[in-house]
């Protein structure tokens, strides 16, 4: 099945699923910054390919593959040929897959659903969520629809091994630990590397170094990815972009679209519209 010779996007929210934020895009030159977000962020390929980058590690895919990359989990994604690719992408709140969980096994949850595996190949399933995730977008029947995606979400746990994840434990060195706290306490002010070193307690070198280690990330990509993800919680509100761009720190609208673009394929205005 070839791609769509132009980028195209398709952003809505589903009020069904928790006010689910759902995803149908084609990305011929496309590149998404590293990022992560709140909700997980699970997907499969239709046609073309893609590269991505989670946990370190970097894997091409196509058909037949699913994402089932976990809130907070850094990830990246690049087309992996000329023709680019097409995936369809829903992102749901951790409380949804809490009560499906919940529901499907009877049992109270203590701690958070998490997937062991974030790039894997199951064909048939993958199938089956492109056919939900149409369904969600072409309007069809409620009860098709929901009961279609519901299906899904429940056999991915139940096929994958869902892991539950208990509080942290903290087990990452405490200067790195400290200066990613600094961070999240800090996004949205100017930070500088002396600085951030000076609180973990590291060379500037250092810091960089085994922040990357231990977060597949750097420290600021990582400050500007918060900014980013407190970004979409105000314009879900319906904060203006230009009040949103300041109110994260960034520089200008412009610099603040440009980074958002380039972490959720949509600009600004088109996901306060959705």
């Amino acid at each position: 099945m070839p791609t769509d010779r132009v980028e195209r996007t398709r952003f809505w929210r589903d009020s069904r699923f928790l006010g689910m934020e759902c995803m149908t895009a084609t990305f011929i030159t496309h590149e998404f910054s590293p990022h992560s977000h709140d909700t997980f962020s699970i997907g499969a390929i239709e046609a073309g390919c893609q590269v991505a980058m989670i946990r370190g590690m970097r894997e091409a895919t196509g058909p037949g593959a699913l994402y089932l990359i976990n809130p907070g989990e850094t990830h990246d994604g690049q087309p992996g040929a000329e023709e680019g690719y097409r995936y369809r992408m829903i992102y749901p709140d951790t409380q949804l897959f809490t009560d499906i969980l919940e529901e499907t096994t009877g049992r109270t949850v203590h701690g958070s659903p998490s997937f062991s595996r974030q790039l894997l190949t199951d064909p048939q399933l993958a199938s089956a969520f492109n056919q939900a995730h149409a369904h969600l977008e072409d309007g069809s029947s409620a009860l098709e629809s929901e009961e279609s995606m519901y299906s899904v979400l429940a056999s991915m746990f139940i096929r994958h091994g869902s892991a539950i994840i208990l509080p942290k434990d903290y087990s990452e060195p405490d200067g790195v630990r400290r200066a990613r706290d600094y961070i999240v306490c800090r996004f949205d002010q100017e930070i500088g590397l002396e600085e951030l070193a000076r609180v973990a307690g590291l060379s500037r070198a250092h810091l960089i170094r085994a922040f990357r280690k231990h977060y597949f990330i750097t420290p600021h990509a990582f400050q500007t990815d918060l900014r980013i993800r407190h970004a979409r919680r105000l314009l879900r509100e319906g904060k203006a972009a230009s009040e949103v761009a300041l109110t994260c720190g960034f520089a200008d609208q412009a610099h603040f679209t440009r980074h958002f673009k380039a972490r959720t394929g949509l600009t600004p205005a088109r996901y306060r519209a959705a």
